[in-house]
């Protein structure tokens, strides 16, 4: 006799039972919408043999785990169809992703779209047929024996712990290597997608085979598929990429470098706009801007902690002379030594160092993304050195500058994150219980005391301290952290960093490195794409296009344009030999925001036609008036 635990319920079972059956005799109501179940903390099949005491969750699709058991099926499903059409193909691995699923293939078939329709319609064949999934495990020789056919298989099964359990998913004529869990039948798979094929290095080793990866999402019902693939396309018509490439904003070439972009002059306007926008803000609140070098020898990052915690997203070192050097990843380190630089008592402190800083990290070439994703970007940096007794004050100017940008810009949609480290984790963080107690602890009742409404996620933390992450969600997509406040008791110790405090003994100061835009080149593409490209009028590249009616009005053009230009507006004079519509229509595929249409009637009076770059004509304006307005919202930063 044995108990089995559903809600609030407890049944008491006399025989084995699977999932379902335990479910079915313990009189639980169970839908159609049960994939799969969650037995004390494990997700696993409904059809699990339950021989002893257990407390088990019912899940569906709305929760993570249930849409991730679904997806993974998903992936089962198109392995065998590719299988079925194309035999000839290797299988390695398809695990569940967010929003969906992917599976590699070593084939000698090129998966083209006109394939990928293919193997949808021998995916609904397979759903149709109601294919049960049933779980068996091997002994290994067993197991190598049964995969000979499969190269990549027999590898994971070589490289599994002796004394691991080896798994198979039977469905129909198709066998997986899988731990599973799984549906129960591949007819609960009722609406999916297969949406791009790209290349793939198998287990993300650049010296190993290219693969071929089919993405793919998958839905319980066809209307949620629909919901999911009508934002793929809003998705696609915001993509930064697109959009920066349309606009003329930032480019890269292999020649120069992977994740390496270059920003083009229009691109630069809206960076060096926000570097000056971010920058006098801090200015007002008393940071003091430095510049500090893009490299830094081996021993400043062995001093630091980056070394042996951070190397991994590091660039190779570089010998010069007796020297080692490294591009750096971060700013810490440098904005220590200046702290050291000089001597420092209570009454200097805090002391708050901001850089616009090049840094460099290397990063999987399939993650690289844009300027989204990338090896070499700018950071919104700066490191706050503080007194213990100054920790709370700090945090809270550092979240009020945060939330104070975020209504400059109309960022609602975000929450904020406490991450603390995982401390079973030996290698990814700095080794002292005290320290990280003491931190968090810090860091928590001062996000208590302000009234900040958080969430706790642990493994999350630098590993030098726990942090503060803002996490923002964008129009489309999953979120992205765009400001962080991070709270440091390592590092000024590892530097051997001091104040003299008001009793005259030598302290150490406590830092706060905090990041306000994160990356200037992310925060630039996070507003490429919530804006599709239509800036602010602040921020536009291009402020207002001059547009004569004719080449007889050219004279009064120039003369509009050097106006507008000497107030400090960023103009553009199109004198080209084409019609006035031609000139309006590329003004407004550029999102140019207002253009000046300038004839006979406007040169007479002093004024220009003002046309914006949604359509609307506000008609005859005088020059001055217009130069004003436009100041105005500029000054004011109208969105």
């Amino acid at each position: 006799m044995f108990n089995v635990k559903f809600g609030e319920k407890v049944f008491s079972l006399d025989a084995p039972a699977t999932v379902y059956d335990a479910a079915k005799s313990a009189e639980i109501p169970v839908s159609r919408d049960v994939l799969c179940a969650r037995v004390n903390g494990h997700v696993a099949d409904l059809t699990s043999v339950l021989s002893e005491d257990a407390e088990v969750e019912l899940l569906t699709f709305d929760d993570p785990d249930g849409a991730k058991t679904f997806r993974h099926t998903t992936s089962h499903i198109l392995a065998e169809a590719v299988k079925r059409l194309y035999p000839e193909t290797k299988l390695t691995i398809g695990p569940a992703i967010d929003d969906g699923f992917y599976y590699d293939f070593d084939s000698p078939v090129n998966f083209t779209p006109e394939i990928l329709e293919k193997l949808e319609a021998e995916m609904k064949k397979i759903v149709k047929e109601n294919q049960k999934l049933e779980k068996f495990v091997l002994p290994r020789e067993e197991a190598l024996e049964l995969m000979k056919d499969e190269p990549y298989k027999v590898e994971l099964i070589n490289d599994l712990p002796a004394d691991a359990e080896i798994s198979f998913y039977k469905m129909g004529e198709f066998t997986d290597l899988c731990a599973g869990p799984h549906l129960f039948s591949t007819g609960a798979v009722k609406a999916f997608k297969l949406l791009a094929c790209n290349a793939a290095y198998w287990r993300g080793d650049s010296n190993r085979q290219t693969l071929q990866r089919i993405y793919g999402t998958a839905y319980p019902k066809k209307d949620a598929l629909d919901e999911h693939l009508q934002k793929l396309e809003e998705a696609k018509k915001r993509d930064h990429r697109k959009i920066g490439k349309d606009l003329q904003l930032f480019m890269s070439d292999d020649l120069v470098g992977r994740g390496m972009p270059m920003f083009l002059p229009k691109g630069a306007i809206i960076w060096h706009e926000l570097e000056k926008y971010i920058r006098d803000k801090e200015e007002k609140l008393g940071y003091q801007h430095v510049l500090t070098p893009c490299v830094g020898t081996v021993q400043l990052y062995k001093t630091s902690g980056h070394w042996d915690h951070y190397k991994e997203n590091m660039f190779p070192a570089m010998q010069v002379d007796e020297e080692t050097y490294v591009l750096r990843p971060m700013n810490c380190p440098h904005h220590m030594m200046i702290y050291k630089n000089q001597s420092h008592s209570y009454r200097n402190l805090p002391l708050r160092i901001g850089e616009i800083a090049h840094d460099f990290r290397y990063e999987a070439s399939g993650t690289l993304k844009g300027i989204e994703r990338v090896r070499h970007f700018c950071q919104n940096d700066a490191h706050l050195f503080v007194t213990p007794e100054q920790i709370k004050d700090e945090v809270s100017k550092v979240c009020d500058l945060i939330f104070d940008v975020y209504r400059d810009f109309g960022i609602t949609d975000y929450r904020c994150v406490l991450s603390l480290r995982d401390p079973a984790d030996k290698v990814k963080y700095h080794q002292d219980d005290q320290m990280w107690e003491t931190a968090e602890t810090a860091l928590r009742e001062v996000l208590v005391s302000l009234g900040i409404e958080f969430t706790e996620e642990i493994g999350e933390a630098a590993f030098y301290g726990p942090k503060l992450d803002v996490n923002v969600k964008p129009s489309v997509g999953n979120e992205i952290t765009l400001s962080t406040c991070q709270l440091d008791f390592c590092l000024p110790a590892r530097f051997e960093l001091t104040y003299v405090d008001r009793d005259g003994a030598e302290k150490t100061p406590v830092v706060l490195h905090r990041a306000i835009l994160g990356s200037l080149d992310r925060f630039m593409a996070y507003i490429i794409e919530e804006t599709m490209g239509n800036f602010p009028l602040w921020l536009s590249p291009v402020q207002a296009e001059v547009i004569p009616v004719g080449n007889d009005f050219n004279d009064y053009a120039e003369e509009v344009y050097k106006k507008l230009t000497d107030a400090g507006i960023r103009a553009h004079l199109d004198s080209r030999n084409e019609t006035m519509r031609y000139k309006i229509r590329e003004a407004q595929l550029q999102k140019t925001p207002y253009m000046l249409v300038v004839g006979d009637r406007d040169r007479q009076n002093g004024t220009v036609s003002v046309r914006t770059r949604t359509g609307e004509d506000k008609g005859a304006v005088p020059t001055e008036q217009f130069i004003a307005d436009a100041l105005e919202e500029i000054r004011t930063k109208k969105r």
